[in-house]
């Protein structure tokens, strides 16, 4: 059987749903979580909670996008993390006018956050929901 090629317009409409609910952590971060935890703690949970997230849009697409082999699921996470760090960057830049060292502070490991943690994450998400749906070559 050939293999299928990673279908670009399913890995970009997955991205943008988890764009979405990105947008959406951090603003139940900022809002609830904390003034009512504090800071590390905040950070701490928005990291797991956004990990879930990404891995339900993965789970929820895997059945859509047919049988890919690992390395278009590897290919799919790539372009997610990818599109994220492009988004960061760029929003961070030009919208929010932040400087190169305070958008780099976002990379390191600091009261709580778990933010490079997260993009690893990303990187494997679709590969691990392949597997954890079991769809025979796409969890290879």
């Amino acid at each position: 059987m050939p293999t299928r090629r990673l279908p670009l317009r399913g890995a970009l409409l997955a991205w943008l749903a988890i764009l979405a609910l990105a947008f959406l952590n951090g603003g139940l971060r900022e809002l609830v979580l904390v003034p009512r935890l504090g800071l590390p703690a905040a950070l701490v949970l928005s990291g797991l909670l956004l990990c879930a997230c990404i891995l339900a849009v993965a789970l929820a697409c895997v059945p859509h996008l047919g049988p890919l082999d690992r390395t278009r699921w590897l290919g799919m996470g790539l372009l997610w993390l990818l599109l994220t760090l492009v988004f960061e960057f760029s929003f961070g830049r030009l919208v929010q006018g932040r400087s190169w060292p305070e958008l780099f502070a976002a990379y390191r490991f600091r009261d709580g956050n778990l933010w490079p943690a997260v993009l690893v994450f990303t990187l494997f998400a679709p590969l691990l929901a392949a597997r954890l749906r079991g769809g025979g070559r796409s969890a290879r």
